[in-house]
């Protein structure tokens, strides 16, 4: 076996070998969000909601103080209608 061709030979094939190409970074995507303004309105109601208080003092102080005066009287057939209003409009 002569060295020389193999020599030869493996010049061939270093020859059609690809060489290693340096990549070009393309322009890439990019993932977005939008938001509807519906969305936005959605949001801004519920941080309104969030940050209100549940309990609205002035009301409560009013029915605090009629209970320790004693004149606290509730209706119990307007209490029914409002209770089953209430049911109603659950359903």
């Amino acid at each position: 076996m002569r060295i020389e061709a193999y020599t030869q030979v493996q010049q061939i094939y270093k020859a059609n070998k690809p060489g290693k190409t340096q990549e070009t970074k393309k322009g890439g995507f990019a993932d977005q969000l939008q938001i509807s303004s519906i969305g936005k309105d959605i949001q801004t109601a519920r941080t309104a909601v969030a940050q209100s208080s549940d309990i609205r003092p002035e009301l409560v102080q009013s029915v605090k103080d009629r209970i320790q005066a004693g004149t606290y009287q509730v209706d119990a057939e307007s209490f029914a209608d409002k209770l089953f209003a209430k049911y109603e409009e659950l359903r």
